[in-house]
Formats: structure tokens, sequence, C-alpha cells
């Protein structure tokens, strides 16, 4: 049986069937995408695809994890900071998280006053939120200083499994790298709101529309979901 359907001038016109048929129905809706830009549309299909990466990097990590039959490093010793004479378990890692949480609050903020197109308060926020990335990055380069100094490779290390390595390399490096990209387009995008550059529409790299701000509610997107991979790098890694 053959399905029509309306086009825009009232006719009928023979549906295709079968997938052509879905991507006929998708590609005439004027309803699911019509208000949303190229580059929010991009952001999202690159963070679903990132979130499979970090995801098969979890599993991967869980799989090791769970297979090894050495004893897998305690994190309270591996991550402890030597402190007025005393061990403190996961300090430096708590600090970290606390770090990136705020960032998160700030780029909130930033994106809030985005809206209100209040340029000075949203070029603050933005460059806050990179100053605080920046020192989570600083402090991950300390603790992998530490951990290195300490005998940590990928290959093994002083206190178990030598999968420890690999994983906490790959999986923090991976994340540090996404943050460190982050700081530097939040500096960027942060110097064209000062600018005034999405006032005036002035043409340029990541130049949105005039009298929008959405190039800041993308990079709250991707702040966002850096901060959110985060925790479960912190619940999976530091905490199991």
């Amino acid at each position: 049986m053959t399905e029509t359907t309306l086009t825009h001038i009232g006719q009928t016109e023979p549906r295709p069937a079968g997938w052509q048929g879905i991507a006929a129905d998708w590609s005439s809706d004027q309803r699911a995408f019509k208000n949303v830009s190229w580059g929010k549309a991009m952001m999202w299909i690159f963070l679903l695809s990132d979130t499979f990466v970090f995801g098969c990097f979890l599993l991967s990590y869980m799989t090791a994890r769970m297979s090894t039959r050495v004893p897998w490093p305690n994190p309270s010793e591996v991550f402890a900071l030597h402190i007025g004479g005393s061990n403190v378990p996961l300090i430096l890692i708590a600090i970290m998280t606390f770090v990136l949480i705020s960032s998160s609050g700030t780029m909130a903020m930033a994106v809030n006053f985005g809206y209100r197109r209040d340029r000075r308060k949203t070029a603050i926020l933005m460059l806050l939120t990179a100053v605080l990335g920046a020192t989570f990055v600083g402090m991950q380069a300390f603790e992998w200083t530490k951990l290195i100094t300490e005998g940590v490779r990928p290959w093994g290390n002083p206190w178990g499994a030598a999968q420890f390595g690999s994983s906490f390399f790959m999986i923090t490096g991976f994340h540090g790298t996404h943050v460190t990209i982050g700081v530097i387009f939040l500096v960027i995008v942060a110097r064209k709101v000062w600018r005034g550059d999405y006032d005036t529409g002035r043409p340029g790299f990541f130049t949105s529309r005039k009298g929008h701000y959405e190039n800041v509610e993308i990079m709250g997107l991707y702040w966002h979901f850096v901060d959110l991979v985060w925790v479960f790098i912190f619940a999976f890694f530091y905490l199991w």
C-alpha cells in the first residue's frame, strides 16, 4: 500500500517506502532542527561520538581490572599526598574535582549572561572558567609527575597490576587533552565576546550570526561534557 505526503502547495505525492521514507520524513520536517544552528548540531554529534570513545576506554579499564589476577593498586595509597608528616589520601584528586565542577558553574553563568548579551560579564566568566580549567590541568601535570617519579609506567608500577599505569595514563591523558583544548577555545571565544564580534557580526573564525551568542552556548555544551566525563573517571578510577 502506497502512502502519500502533503506538499507545501497542498498537493499529495507518493511517500517512498523503507529507509527512503524515513529519510524523506526527516528531511521534510520543518520543526526538528529549524531553530538549531549547524554549530550546535555538530557539537551534539561530536559529543555523542566522544561519549562512545570514553565509554570504550572505561569499559576496557574495568575489564582489565576485573580480569587481572594480580592485586590492583589501592587508589588511597597511590594518590595520597604527604602533608604535615602524614599521608592524606585522594586530597589532590578532591581539589581537582572541586575546581573542575566549579568551572562548570562559571560556564553556566557565562551562557546565562550570553543570552542576555551582557558582553563584559560573559567574557569575564569564560576567562574565569579557562583559569579554573588551566588550574585543573596544572594539578593533573603535578599528579603525573609525582607518579612517574614514584615509578609508575604504562608497563608497570611498584604497587600491583601492570595494567594500572597504562589505564591511568590513557584515560586521564585523553581527558586532560580535552580540558586543554577547551581552555584554548574558551580564551578564543572570550576574546571575541570582549571585542564585540558577536554584536557587530565581525567576520572571522568562530563568529556566529550577528546578535547571537550561540558560540558561548556551544562552548558550554563542550565544557559540561568534559566535567561530566570527569565525574565518571573519578568514580570508577579513584573511588573504586
